[in-house]
């Protein structure tokens, strides 16, 4: 499960998203990137998080620590932004920090080295996931300690924002794959696609959506509970892993680019 830390201090909002996420100190003396459940989408964007960080983790990706971060709107008193103050008040109690990473900076593919097959299990991992947030406009990946980190999946499994389409987006492939960030540097997504899939065994699917809260699962329009919404994202990845269109599309995007830049 989750670690957990109250938040003592509200730093600074982070105004590069829609979602406002702001940095916060916390009684571990951590300090961590908070995303809130009172902001745009919900708790569904803290679920998203937290289930694509644990597949990137299964996978030999680096993410940072995820926590749930207990927070009284109270701490942010001092902030003068009345958005602020009010997305605070939304969003008492359990909200998702991320380890804030010092002096990281936005990861560049051209400038800083990076491994193709790392760069392929990426590609894989995204595709997986649906991803559609990591392109040059908005890499959502920092470097850092000497090597790249991967950040900011909120806006993955988008298919849980209309469950009733759910099991159809199983083969859908990710959009706008032509503008990954990792496209002209992977390997060939066949080098890694079976390890992939092997990685994401029954077992470690179900330890990955354990993770999740109850809280933020529980009132999910359509279950009956929290287990149920567990088994539906289970489902999910149950028949995403046995898909070949996503990967197949996705191998014609990366070849179709290769041709290109060959041509």
């Amino acid at each position: 499960m989750l670690r957990s830390v109250t938040a003592t201090r509200y730093v600074v909002p982070l105004r590069e998203g829609g979602s406002l996420p702001g940095v916060c100190e916390a009684d571990d003396l951590g300090t961590y990137v908070v995303k809130f459940h009172g902001a745009g989408q919900g708790r569904r964007v803290l679920v998203a998080e937290v289930l694509a960080a644990g597949i990137a983790r299964v996978l030999g990706l680096e993410v940072p620590e995820l926590v749930v971060a207990h927070v009284d709107p109270v701490i942010g008193r001092g902030e003068p932004d009345e958005e602020v103050q009010d997305l605070l008040l939304r969003s008492p109690g359990a909200n998702l920090g991320m380890d804030f990473l010092p002096g990281a900076l936005s990861f560049d593919p051209a400038v800083d080295p990076v491994d193709p097959g790392w760069a392929a299990k990426v590609l894989w991992f995204d595709g997986f996931v649906l991803n559609v947030d990591r392109s040059w406009r908005n890499p959502n990946s920092l470097w850092w300690g000497g090597r790249p980190w991967l950040i900011d999946h909120g806006a993955a499994l988008y298919f849980h924002h209309d469950w009733a389409r759910a099991a159809a987006s199983t083969q859908r492939p990710l959009r706008h794959a032509e503008d990954h960030l990792l496209l002209p540097t992977a390997a060939p997504l066949a080098d890694v696609a079976p390890g992939c899939a092997a990685a994401l065994t029954p077992q470690v699917l179900r330890a990955v959506v354990d993770e999740v809260p109850d809280g933020w699962l529980e009132g999910e329009p359509g279950f009956e509970d929290a287990g149920a919404v567990r088994t539906a994202y289970l489902d999910w990845f149950t028949g995403r892993l046995a898909s070949d269109t996503w990967v197949a599309d996705l191998q014609r995007v990366q070849d179709s680019q290769g041709e290109a830049s060959r041509g």
